[in-house]
């Protein structure tokens, strides 16, 4: 075959069938990601671009809170009025702060993956294939005219030229073109990811804010069903008012003098919360001693080892079933006030990008205060240098990470349930009932005290 009928052939054959389906769904994605991306954005309610603090700020509903902490002031303390407006602007501030954060997920990992999609990369596919379509015009008008020319050889040879710089010239956009229709077939799932994004925020986000909202239905109550010790219960609720987002709590040191006060506070029953909300680091230093001075850790000496070789299984899914089975052997007033500090520390940790605290930082400065071995024998020293190290971290670590799991009884994502615990509410159909008896009989399978 002559090279000159070699690139006779049709042009439509230069493309694979693959490549030409391929081909088909370059412009209809480019289009839904430019559709999508314009909708969302115009869904927004704050400022693209902005932290999420800076975002929380201009949100309405942040504002909303602003007017409610504005107006439960002019109420005496035992006002039920002053009681639901200071629940409600915590829970609106804390829906605030959700929905900043789920717009700035939302910006990063959908609108700037979809406006580079629709804007810059299909954009560039789409260029080279008018170019390719033209360049394929251009290799048919001049073969067809070589074709049909009867002039002199010389002329005849000058189009056979040109017929050959227009084939070398389709040959290389043919080449550039079907690059990029393999690379867009090899990242389309990728950019599938990007819509199912979509969903998977949305739902995080409304699911969390069903959680909140059922709060609106309340009773009150004087027994919150949960028995928390005073220190950990006015702690936290002083935390979740203005620590959550404070960067090394529990790590960074405060004045010995105000953590000294707020402690003789805390065993007087008489907690001044002005006195003490300005130093999250005092109330966080107050816990963790409170928790230290205990007789006993809140973990129990009889579950030190069971806690271990729990936290040393290798496997998730064991490791998780075999600290269900420690927890259930806590008795009630220990597991209701570990379970009610950890859904505080998986909530702490959900703050991580701006606090600083992991589950394993936590776990780090927080666990020697809620495990620890007995004082005597001659292993003493070694099992409490151990605990104050690595071995802690791998029982507290996962009890915080996986606080939703463990602790099904309650939901670590939403705040708002340990602050009405805090003030004595009860939210109806969000918070557990109080145990029962046969529930009572299982959590007491450990030796008794």
């Amino acid at each position: 075959m002559t090279f000159y009928n070699y690139r006779s052939q049709d042009a439509t054959d230069l493309l694979s069938e693959d490549l030409v389906l391929v081909e088909q769904r370059v412009e209809p994605a480019r289009k839904a990601a430019q559709i999508i991306h314009k909708k969302l954005t115009s869904c927004l309610q704050s400022q693209q671009g902005l932290d999420s603090d800076k975002r929380m700020k201009k949100l309405p509903l942040m504002m909303l809170s602003v007017s409610m902490a504005e107006s439960f002031k002019d109420f005496d303390a035992e006002s039920s009025i002053r009681k639901v407006l200071e629940m409600c602007c915590f829970m609106q501030n804390f829906l605030a702060q959700t929905l900043a954060d789920f717009e700035m997920k939302l910006e990063k990992d959908v609108l700037e993956p979809l406006n580079k999609l629709s804007e810059e990369d299909l954009p560039e596919i789409l260029r080279n294939k008018k170019q390719f379509a033209k360049l394929t015009t251009d290799w048919h008008n001049a073969r067809t005219r070589s074709q049909a020319s009867t002039g002199p050889q010389a002329k005849q040879d000058g189009l056979r030229e040109e017929v050959e710089e227009a084939w070398r010239r389709l040959e290389s956009i043919k080449d550039q073109y079907s690059a990029d229709l393999y690379h867009f077939a090899t990242k389309e799932d990728e950019y599938a990811n990007y819509f199912i994004r979509v969903s998977t925020l949305h739902f995080g986000y409304g699911w969390k804010n069903i959680k909140c909202t059922e709060s609106f239905s309340l009773r009150n109550t004087t027994d919150s069903g949960r028995d928390i010790a005073l220190p950990i219960q006015e702690c936290v609720n002083m935390l979740l008012h203005v620590g959550l987002r404070e960067e090394g709590l529990f790590r960074l040191a405060a004045a010995a003098s105000v953590v000294k006060k707020l402690k003789s506070s805390l065993d007087s029953g008489t907690v001044d919360h002005s006195e003490f909300d300005t130093d999250p680091h005092a109330v966080a230093g107050a816990l963790k001693s409170y928790l230290r001075e205990l007789p006993e850790p809140l973990m129990t000496f009889e579950l030190y080892n069971d806690w271990f070789r729990a936290a040393g299984e290798k496997e998730l899914d064991s490791k998780l079933e075999q600290l269900r089975e420690v927890l259930k052997k806590l008795p009630p007033e220990n597991y209701n006030n570990l379970r009610y500090l950890i859904q505080f520390l998986a909530c702490l940790s959900e703050q991580q990008a701006v606090n600083r605290m992991t589950p394993s930082n936590i776990a780090i400065v927080l666990g020697p205060n809620l495990l620890w071995p007995r004082t005597e024998g001659e292993t003493s020293l070694l099992d409490m240098a151990s605990a104050s190290s690595v071995q802690v971290v791998t029982v507290i670590e996962p009890l915080i990470q996986y606080a939703n799991i463990l602790f099904p009884e309650g939901n670590a994502e939403c705040v708002i349930i340990l602050y009405v615990v805090s003030r004595g509410w009860r939210p109806a159909g969000l918070l557990p009932p109080p145990l029962c008896k046969e529930e009572q009989e299982e959590h007491c399978q450990s030796p008794a005290k």
